[in-house]
């Protein structure tokens, strides 16, 4: 089972002390001040990006005025809360960032400890928790040309460690929507592609995994403009979250207007795609083409 991590408690603190702010209408500006800092630290404690100190934390609650017990206490149990390390830290403990893959390694994982579901529309390459342990190799081997070989290894091991979620006591759900050129593009070698295909059959059969093929004949939608994933976070922890990566980063969206919009996306995806057992179908011939010749049907 996938032990919790402190990214739920540092966006619950960044709300409850953007909430603050906001009530004794003061500008972020205004904060930073107030306590001689820069704007972007009050503004990454407030996007829960920044690690919380206990010295920081009391500083906001006296501009801010709070006074409640209760409050307070809550406030610096989220603070100590944040402050743990997260089960990914020693997969990620010496992998530098790397601007145009990774803003901090670890942090998607963080991201997706806490939801309990997640949707995504994969455009180019399969979604981490899909992926074998081979093919994810080629992937961040070829996504991560600088990297050395024990920094892709260690992602590796993280990205299989993140699979765990798929099998605890309340399994993590998956709607995924593939494109078919995922199914049809070589990764690595005809044996890692047909080893991942056996894997996305075996991930088929999990009563929480809906995997869903988006065919060609199906033509372009606009979730072919880049590959996003919604997070379904539960309420304790925060808000839904829309993660995006490309060449300029990580990006995070969690306001209602973008969450409907890629909602909305990702349900007209779906809605074009094949059905799961047509989807099922596709693997399996996937599957047969990968195959050695002398084992591939007609």
């Amino acid at each position: 089972m996938v032990a919790s991590g402190p990214t739920g408690p540092r966006r619950r603190l960044g709300a409850e002390l953007r909430r603050l702010r906001t009530g004794k209408g003061l500008h972020l500006d205004a904060v930073a001040g107030r306590l001689q800092c820069s704007t972007s630290k009050i503004s990454r404690l407030e996007t829960g990006k920044g690690v919380p100190k206990p010295v920081d934390v009391r500083a906001l609650m006296q501009l801010y005025e709070v006074t409640g017990d209760a409050e307070r206490e809550m406030l610096l149990r989220l603070v100590r809360e944040s402050r743990t390390e997260g089960w990914w830290t020693s997969y990620t403990e010496g992998v530098q960032p790397e601007k145009f893959f990774l803003d901090a390694p670890g942090r998607y994982a963080a991201l997706e400890t806490d939801a309990v579901g997640l949707k995504a529309f994969d455009l180019s390459v399969l979604h981490g928790l899909l992926q074998t342990e081979d093919y994810a190799r080629v992937v961040l081997s070829g996504q991560l040309p600088r990297r050395s070989r024990q920094e892709v290894d260690q992602l590796v091991e993280l990205r299989m460690r993140r699979q765990d979620a798929l099998y605890r006591t309340s399994p993590l759900r998956l709607d995924m929507v593939v494109d078919e050129s995922v199914l049809a593009r070589t990764v690595g070698s005809r044996a890692v592609m047909e080893a991942q295909m056996r894997r996305l059959l075996e991930l088929m059969e999990l009563p929480t995994v809906s995997i869903r093929l988006f065919p060609f004949e199906a033509g372009v939608d606009r979730a072919h403009m880049g590959h996003f994933t919604l997070l379904a976070i539960p309420e304790d922890l925060g808000s839904d979250l829309v993660y995006i990566e490309g060449l300029a980063g990580e990006t995070l969206l969690e306001s209602e207007s973008d969450l409907d919009l890629y909602r909305d996306v990702f349900d007209d995806a779906l809605a074009r795609s094949l059905d799961a057992d047509a989807s099922r179908e596709a693997v399996r011939r996937s599957a047969s083409r990968f195959a050695s010749p002398w084992k591939a049907t007609p």
